[in-house]
């Protein structure tokens, strides 16, 4: 399985990003997709998941109703849109998918591949 995870920047307090995430090597349909993401010096934490439908979706109450997570299945991609963003943002963003077909998680130990990371840094 490879993930690439890309749209990363650098923006002003208040703009937007659009983050994608490109998955190979498994039926992608099949696979509930999430964004965590790493601050320095901070352990890596989750932001948003997304169903293997894209018919469910939660997200860490530090970013409900700023980001939306989406996915394109004929594409094999999932998407997170990040709007008014904060300096607090700032991170590395990871996609991962999930171990297991068919479930949705929020646990960081529950996925097994992640992407390489696109960073995101919003200036003040």
């Amino acid at each position: 399985v490879q993930l690439q995870a890309s749209g990363g920047g650098l923006v002003q307090t208040g703009g937007s990003l659009r983050l994608s995430c490109a998955a190979s090597g498994r039926t992608f349909s099949d696979y509930g997709m999430a964004w965590f993401r790493q601050a320095p010096g901070k352990e890596r934490e989750f932001v948003a998941v997304i169903s293997w439908s894209g018919g469910t979706t939660d997200y860490a109450d530090s970013v409900k109703g700023r980001f939306t997570i989406s996915r394109d299945n004929a594409k094999n991609t999932m998407y997170l849109q990040m709007n008014n963003l904060k300096p607090e943002d700032t991170a590395v963003y990871h996609c991962a998918q999930d171990s297991l077909k068919y479930r949705i998680e929020t646990i960081r130990e529950r996925y097994r591949y992640w992407g390489q990371g696109t960073l995101v840094t919003v200036s003040s």
